[in-house]
């Protein structure tokens, strides 16, 4: 019993697209091959080697090649898709970032106490932060790439706002985990003088002294993710 190649999944793909799996399709292999981005040479021998392999029936006249996926063809895709689906139900519903923690400059005290955002963040995340973020330097590249997919999400907007004299920038909000126990809100700022190496974090309490930490401390954030 011979299983079906990476290689062929494409083609199978299609030719269910065009009622394969019911009816003898008639196709071309120059058009197969537009269709899976592949020369029509490959297409061809694709078909060849499902046919061998009894994933599908073929009938051929002249030029014109008419093809029928098999039980066999239809069930080797049906598990395909079981796998799949299984994959996408169960992977990790969170990103995991793991750092230092460091001082900051001493601004988000001043920020987190600004009546235009603590009115807000006491609207949409449900608590006014305490006065001061807690700072995680990112050691390593692939957490450094991998907190950049927060700057397309949504999360939880905190509107800018003008005190008449300045303009201050938004915020955005997303629930986290600090250590796996301690609930608290990564936030991105449109206005920032950190890089991609550096988060903060808020929380209704002191992190530093909620969760023991002094600079130098390991620390890991876990943020919850959909889609």
């Amino acid at each position: 019993m011979s299983e079906l190649k990476i290689q062929h999944i494409l083609t199978l793909s299609y030719l269910l697209s065009k009622g394969a799996k019911h009816n003898y399709v008639t196709i071309t292999t120059s058009s197969l091959g537009k269709s899976i981005k592949k020369s029509q040479q490959a297409a061809s021998k694709h078909l060849l080697e499902l046919e061998q392999n009894q994933f599908i029936d073929r009938i051929i006249s002249g030029r014109n090649i008419s093809v029928k996926i098999t039980s066999k063809g239809f069930s080797e895709m049906v598990k395909l898709s079981a796998i799949l689906q299984k994959s996408l139900d169960s992977f990790p519903s969170n990103v995991e970032l793991k750092g230092t923690l460091v001082s900051g400059m001493g601004e988000g005290a001043y920020y987190m106490g600004l009546k235009g955002y603590t009115k807000q963040f006491k609207s949409k995340i449900g608590y006014v932060p305490f006065p001061g973020t807690l700072n995680v330097r990112l050691d390593q590249k692939i957490h450094q790439e991998a907190i950049k997919q927060f700057e397309t999400l949504d999360g939880i907007k905190i509107k800018s706002f003008s005190d008449g004299k300045r303009t201050y920038g938004w915020v955005k909000c997303f629930p986290a985990k600090l250590n796996n126990s301690i609930k608290c809100d990564l936030i991105l700022l449109e206005r920032t003088h950190h890089d991609n190496s550096v988060v903060e974090l808020i929380s209704k309490t002191c992190l530093r002294k909620t969760a023991k930490l002094k600079d130098g401390s390991k620390v890991s954030v876990k943020i919850p993710v959909t889609g």
